[in-house]
């Protein structure tokens, strides 16, 4: 393993100094190390990703772990979260332990795999929570994510159950009686483009509910893809009486509206769906004030035949890892919302805290078998590190991602931020803009 020098990066704070890395850790200083011109670049702790579709097992012509984990580093992350909604179902010990050796295998980022929390994602019988924790891939969050966990009682066992080892319910919020045959935002938009409505309330209803069983089990609750102005203010009164939950942002409903329906180009139809401008104004505003905790990108590769069709028969989704952080950069950071400090927080300290993976926990036992991320750039700590050009530019297409899927709504779109390098445990997985071997 080679040391390297950075040289004048600029860290979260605003300074500007050299960072060493030598064995995997970030030391005080090395010998005989690779240099990097790091000047006028920002230096951010390697970036995590709470909601990540890497498709295998099931759908390896839409992504495999390989292609969506060099998608990831290419994205300046070092970690990400596998969705359940594989096909076998994440819903087992065994299938879990694949999907976290397959991502050792690759070795580009740290694959953390999420166990669903019902059998087959059905929303009716628990699936293995207990033998997932206890796996090697020590699974933390569990999660129905493209379906909702609708049946309350269901839902209270499941946060009842994660108790026993601190584990998190990660809640895709739709009231699926609310949203039978939606096709987009319900609202003007839908009305003039007789597209059927997936109403805000169907979010909100959820979220509340399952703010209030939390509470009541004294359990954790992770809000997956907030999409609405009424889902923040059901987070804000949340938080307000102390209940434990957390909450995500997607980098498209921070930027897209559902005026873009009106192209009726697939490549645009999500779940949830893309909502209003004033619902994305209110979404940043909660990023900022840390009503949302986190950015999570739901990428969610698909394949051309399940995309590239008629709206109503499309797949819902978007890539998102390779143009998460540029999108944070000029929604967040151009706008004033957020400086970089806070954009190391929410897409790298409180993505790694909510996923259970800093590493150890207050007793000092491990909590993770992904190792720790969303640690300080300090002296000691693992070198999970990413190099960012703020100033640099760069024109989205479709072809020049790491993906096998194609289904990005940004192409031909000019984006701020490219990432020069990325270092997973002082090894680069990305240098000069280009994935490592």
């Amino acid at each position: 393993m080679s040391n390297y020098l950075i040289r004048g990066a600029t860290f979260p704070d605003g300074t500007a100094k050299d960072l060493a890395v030598e064995n995997g850790l970030i030391v005080e200083k090395t010998e005989n190390a690779e240099v990097i011109d790091a000047e006028g670049l920002r230096l951010l702790p390697g970036l995590v990703d709470l909601h990540t579709h890497l498709r295998q097992p099931g759908r390896e012509d839409a992504e495999t772990i390989e292609t969506g984990s060099r998608a990831a580093a290419l994205g300046g992350y070092t970690a990400v979260c596998a969705m359940a909604n594989t096909d076998p179902v994440a819903d087992a010990a065994g299938i879990v332990e694949q999907v976290w050796r397959l991502g050792r295998e690759v070795g580009l980022v740290d694959v953390q795999p999420i166990g669903a929390v019902t059998l087959g994602l059905n929303g009716e019988r628990l699936a293995e929570l207990g033998a997932m924790a206890e796996s090697a891939a020590r699974v933390r969050v569990f999660s129905d994510d493209g379906h909702c966990v609708h049946d309350a009682a269901v839902m209270r066992r499941a946060l009842e159950y994660v108790k026993a080892f601190d584990g998190v319910i990660a809640q895709h919020a739709e009231d699926p009686k609310l949203t039978v045959g939606a096709q987009m935002n319900e609202g003007e938009q839908s009305a003039q483009l007789g597209l059927a409505g997936w109403p805000a309330v169907a979010e909100e209803a959820i979220i509340a509910r399952d703010a209030l069983l939390a509470a009541h089990v004294g359990s954790r609750l992770h809000v997956c893809h907030v999409s609405t102005a009424g889902s923040v203010e059901v987070l804000r009164w949340a938080k307000g009486r102390g209940i434990r939950v957390t909450a995500e942002v997607t980098p498209h409903h921070l930027l897209l509206t559902d005026e873009l329906a009106a192209t009726y180009d697939p490549v645009y139809k999500v779940n949830p769906p893309l909502r209003t401008a004033e619902d994305v104004t209110a979404l940043r505003e909660a990023l900022a004030d840390g009503t949302i905790d986190a950015v999570a990108t739901d990428h969610a590769p698909h394949a051309r035949e399940d995309k590239e069709c008629e709206w109503a028969a499309a797949r819902p989704g978007m890539l998102g890892l390779e143009t998460a952080l540029p999108i944070v950069i000029r929604t967040m950071v151009e706008t004033g919302l957020l400086d970089w400090q806070g954009v190391a927080d929410r897409m790298s300290h409180a993505p790694a805290r909510i996923a259970g993976l800093t590493g150890l926990t207050g007793n000092g036992r491990a909590t993770s078998g992904a190792g720790a991320h969303g640690r300080p750039l300090a002296v000691g700590e693992p070198a999970n590190l990413t190099l960012v050009d703020p100033s640099a530019r760069w024109t989205v297409t479709p072809d020049g991602l790491a993906s096998i899927s194609r289904n990005t709504p940004y192409a031909g779109l000019e984006l701020p931020g490219t990432i020069v390098a990325t270092f997973l445990r002082g090894r680069p997985t990305v240098l000069d803009g280009k994935a490592q071997a």
